[in-house]
């Protein structure tokens, strides 16, 4: 399916084939920092997208928004305009104990809610949304390389945040769900239809199961810049032409 974009407003060439994803503007100002060369191509309804170069590479930097609807919009017309590789950089809630502030998750497969923004996409089958296999290995080797504390497992894609209580974070935590976020499981799916390349980095912001309260972006800052070297270098090194088998 081909969409004509009327939410990111980019000249040709403006997004680089990698990109970087995250759902807090702030977020991506900050990661606009470590690039070179670094220009803001878009902020048409305040999704800010930047573009430049980090090791060599040409990459961009692209706020989703909160939540699956929004994300899906952004991610939808990011693929429009060309892009083949997006990685989400994110915070979650933690579901296991012992998880710190600023602790790596690295998601292989993210459930969401039944029906939802996905169940638009496909009504009659249930999707299992994964991420692509080398873009996850690029983010292991950056990891292991910078002698990063991080998991591997499934995630929770939520769709409410303030509908999440103990109960719930329990009963996900005995499923075996490492974190819960918001956004992975649309990211994965939609990547598995159109045809792109995606994965997920994400930072335990608070815990659910050791009621840690969540930190505010200012206090996350330390964490989102160690995080975001790692998915860089994962995002530059992953060979495009390699796509994920799924």
């Amino acid at each position: 399916m081909e969409i004509e974009p009327v939410h990111i407003k980019l000249k040709k060439d403006d997004l680089a084939e990698r990109v970087l994803v995250a759902g807090d503007p702030g977020r991506i100002r900050q990661l606009s920092a470590l690039l070179e060369d670094v220009r803001l191509v878009s902020e048409n309804r305040g999704f800010l997208i930047y573009t430049g170069v980090y090791e060599g590479k040409s990459v961009s930097l692209a706020c989703h928004g909160v939540g699956a609807p929004s994300a899906a919009i952004v991610i939808e017309e990011l693929r429009a305009y060309g892009a083949k590789a997006m990685l989400r950089l994110g915070t979650a809630g933690g579901l296991r104990r012992g998880q710190g502030y600023g602790d790596l998750v690295i998601p292989t497969s993210a459930a969401s809610n039944p029906g939802g923004t996905l169940g638009q996409y496909v009504h009659d089958i249930c999707l299992a949304p994964a991420p692509s296999h080398e873009l996850v290995n690029a983010i292991l080797e950056a990891a292991r390389k910078r002698a990063a504390k991080f998991e591997l497992g499934p995630v929770y894609s939520s769709d409410a945040f303030y509908a999440e209580d103990p109960g719930m974070a329990i009963r996900l935590s005995s499923m075996g769900f490492r974190a819960i976020e918001m956004e992975c499981a649309v990211l994965f799916a939609i990547s598995q239809l159109r045809g792109f390349s995606s994965a997920a980095l994400l930072m335990i912001s608070d815990s659910l199961v050791e009621h840690a309260p969540m930190l505010d972006a200012e206090q996350m800052r330390k964490y989102v810049e160690s995080a975001s070297r790692i998915a860089l270098d994962a995002l530059t090194s992953y060979e495009i032409s390699q796509r994920a088998s799924r």
